[in-house]
């Protein structure tokens, strides 16, 4: 058994949708200042770094984070290249492969690095989420910071994604993962209310 870590470190230098809270850690007690234990916190959006959307965060009466089973963050997954350029919408035609498990993770290579936000990332189509559902898919994700393109208001895929209550996995490092099958873990924490959650994410090999 192999453990991939696709989870970008988060640190102040990690990078957050513009205007939203990045990430910064406060000292409140630290041993080397003398202190028999070193205590701290953190402060930052629930979107940050390698994470999953609840539905309360695109869709009216959605479920927050804490309600959503934890089957679908675990389990067989399958990591797909997706061909497309910066800014394009990943749609059925893209796919290379079949899709043969319930939760698929899609390698676009269009946010290279988590510390620098670029705006021109790749997303996923509706006609994709449509044509992933009918694959029984119950969990799709990418190595970009939405499944939405970045200035699309109208939550195209995220729509789509809550009209088939699948889960969505966002912001994840695939630069040295393999296309395959895996197992995934990526639990949410239990957070009562919140729209969304960083998470370790790993594939297991």
């Amino acid at each position: 058994m192999k453990l991939i870590d696709i989870s970008p470190t988060l640190s102040e230098r990690t990078a957050v949708w513009p205007g939203d809270v990045g990430f910064s850690r406060s000292v409140a007690l630290s041993i080397a200042d003398g202190a028999n234990i070193d205590l701290s916190s953190i402060h930052t959006t629930v979107h940050i770094g390698a994470h999953t959307d609840a539905p309360s965060h695109y869709a009216a009466g959605g479920q927050d984070i804490a309600q959503r089973p934890l089957e679908l963050y675990y389990g067989p997954c399958q990591v797909i290249s997706a061909d497309v350029g910066r800014g394009e919408r990943i749609r059925p035609e893209h796919l290379s492969v079949p899709v043969t498990a319930p939760r698929v993770l899609f390698k676009t290579g269009t946010f290279p690095d988590p510390d620098v936000f670029n705006e021109d990332f790749a997303a996923l189509s509706p006609e994709l989420i449509a044509h992933l559902a009918g694959e029984g898919v119950r969990l799709v994700g990418l190595d970009t910071p939405s499944v939405d393109l970045c200035h699309d208001q109208e939550l195209l895929t995220h729509t789509a994604i809550a009209s088939h209550d699948m889960a969505i996995l966002e912001g994840v490092v695939l630069t040295d993962v393999a296309d395959g099958q895996y197992t995934l873990i990526a639990l949410p924490l239990k957070l009562q209310d919140a729209d969304a959650s960083p998470v370790r994410a790993v594939l297991v090999a």
